[in-house]
């Protein structure tokens, strides 16, 4: 029995780490994909697509640990976003991630749960993002991504969700 659980431990930790070197080169890509194609590649929002990735197809440990650390490995990769922002990004995985879960459990609905947790976590970025346009403390727009993108995204990975974790 212990060989059974140890070897079951093994296999989610070689899973979870290999998920995890994909998804960190994937976000180290996405600079350089953007340049050399000239295509808004941030327009798929490639942080909450991995992370979603991650919640489908990994667990939910390391759905958290991908969270805290996808923007805080890009700042670092990349000095972007600013360090303010990537700590605003990161606050919207984990409360994305953190309300997902929640409602998962809540109301047994993967769709739904999805859908809120994006949106919910989309409007706590908004209203921290204007605080912090209007103390001046980072620059650039307040909306980057068209809200068009980011409803179809928003469906799109609620899909997805719905469709693999039925």
């Amino acid at each position: 029995m212990e060989a059974i659980l140890s070897n079951k431990i093994s296999k989610e930790i070689v899973k979870n780490s290999v998920f995890d070197i994909l998804a960190i080169a994937g976000i180290y890509l996405v600079p350089v994909l953007s340049h050399l194609t000239t295509l808004p590649i941030y327009y798929i929002e490639p942080m909450r697509l991995m992370l979603i990735l991650a919640i489908v197809h990994t667990s939910k440990k390391n759905a958290y640990i991908l969270a805290a650390t996808l923007p805080i490995f890009s700042f670092v990769i990349s000095a972007h976003p600013v360090f303010l922002k990537t700590l605003l990004i990161t606050g919207e995985l984990l409360l994305m991630t953190w309300i997902f879960y929640f409602l998962s459990e809540k109301i047994n609905n993967k769709f739904s749960s999805m859908i809120f947790s994006i949106g919910i976590s989309k409007t706590f970025y908004y209203v921290i993002k204007f605080a912090l346009l209007s103390a001046v403390l980072i620059e650039g727009s307040l909306i980057s991504t068209p809200i068009f993108m980011q409803v179809l995204t928003t469906i799109l990975f609620s899909s997805y969700i719905f469709l693999i974790k039925k």
